[in-house]
Formats: structure tokens, C-alpha cells, sequence
């Protein structure tokens, strides 16, 4: 899509199929959304690899041109039920699996030297109330695991974080339930309809463009 270069953007990146899936929802989402204008804002989407490293590379380049407001990467995470707002991201890689490259680092730092892990800025609490309101399962996370989707979600932090052209977005990692065509395939998993994932990222982003501070409200757990 041809973004107009006064437009701010709001940014989201979904990853491509990994691990013999044919569809991931992460991307289905993004790209139903490209072009949605909202609070003055325009969506761009962009498909991340499910690679560590190459991964970085695609969101950097898409992290180039028009302003940008927020920037949401978007990973799926089989088993979740809901629409799950990640708070840190952690300065491991510690890979589960091998990615789409083949590549499975093991104990690695996303950014040597970086900082230990990184906070979400997006107000996710008052993202995950606003879902609710509207219907539709969230929550916040405390974990993006050790795969890409949180090796993406630190190298997002530490760019806002230092980059100076950066320094008023605000950004963050959601992870999202499967679609029902996966489901499908794996007894037991829960999913989510994608129309149903769609509205819940558009109440999300309007909320994370109009919320400056975050609600105060509990989200934590004991495990």
C-alpha cells in the first residue's frame, strides 16, 4: 500500500507460516488492516520471516519513512485463548525449534550488551479492557517466550529506545490465539475467528492512540 508522507502511521508486522502451518493469524490480521485509517492514523502492514535476524531486518526497513505512531508486532502462539498483550521482552534467544532457515540459537543476546529486557510502552491494560468492553477475550502476558516473536519484540524495544527519529512512537508485541482452519488439525487447541481478531486489534490500536497513561488496575498473576 502507497502511504501518504504526511499521514502518521501505525505499524503492523505479522509474521509469516512457520512450523508446517499454512496460514498464520498474525499476518491475516495485519493485512486486513492495511489502510484502516483511525484517530488520524493510517495502518501500514508488513510480513515478517520467521527468521531471528532476517526478522530484524524486514521490521527495519519498514521502521523508515512516514512518522510513525505506534508500531504493533503480532505473533501466534497455539494454545492461548485470548488476545494476549505482552508486557517485557527479554534479551534471549533461546529457540524451541529450529526457524523457518533453520536456523535454533541457543542462550544468545538479541543485542549484545543490551539491557537485561524491555518494557511494552503501548497502555496495554487499557488496551485489554478496552477488547473486553467490546466482547472479545484479552489479557495481558508477562512472557513473549524465546522464539522470534520475542527476539522481534526486543530489537522493536531497543530501536525505539535509541534511536532518536524514534523517540515519540510508542510500541509493543501481541500475541493472538489460532485461526479455526489450524485448530482444526490439533485436537484440543483453541482459536479464535479471524473477523473476530480483526475487531479486536481495531478497538487495541485506537485505544493505544488515544490512552497516554495506562489504567491502574491489576494484571498480574502468581505463576
Amino acid at each position: 500500500m502507497t502511504i501518504d508522507a504526511k499521514a502518521p502511521r501505525v505499524l503492523v508486522a505479522g509474521f509469516e507460516p512457520f512450523e508446517n502451518d499454512a496460514v498464520n493469524p498474525a499476518w491475516e490480521i495485519a493485512r486486513a488492516l492495511d489502510g484502516w485509517a483511525c484517530e488520524g492514523a493510517v495502518v501500514q502492514a508488513v510480513q515478517l520471516p520467521c527468521v531471528f535476524g532476517r526478522a530484524i531486518d524486514a521490521l527495519d526497513a519498514a521502521l523508515t519513512g512516514p512518522p510513525l505512531q505506534l508500531v504493533l508486532c503480532v505473533g501466534a502462539a497455539g494454545g492461548r485463548t485470548e488476545i494476549s498483550m505482552e508486557r517485557a521482552a527479554l534479551n534471549i534467544d533461546d529457540a524451541r525449534i529450529p526457524d523457518n532457515a533453520g536456523q535454533q540459537p541457543i542462550d544468545l543476546p538479541v543485542v549484545k550488551h543490551g539491557p537485561a529486557a524491555y518494557f511494552s510502552t503501548l497502555p496495554i491494560k487499557a488496551m485489554v479492557r478496552d477488547v473486553r468492553a467490546a466482547g472479545l477475550p484479552a489479557a495481558v502476558s508477562n512472557t513473549a517466550g524465546t522464539f522470534v516473536c520475542n527476539h522481534i519484540f526486543y530489537a522493536l524495544m531497543h530501536r525505539l529506545a535509541t534511536r532518536p527519529a524514534l523517540a515519540h512512537t510508542r510500541g509493543g508485541f501481541v500475541h493472538v490465539p489460532y485461526l479455526p482452519e489450524q485448530a482444526a488439525s490439533k485436537p484440543g487447541v483453541a482459536s479464535m475467528a479471524l473477523a473476530a481478531q480483526v475487531e479486536a486489534f481495531r478497538v487495541a490500536i485506537r485505544t493505544a492512540l488515544t490512552v497516554r497513561d495506562d489504567v491502574r488496575e491489576t494484571a498480574g498473576r502468581l505463576h
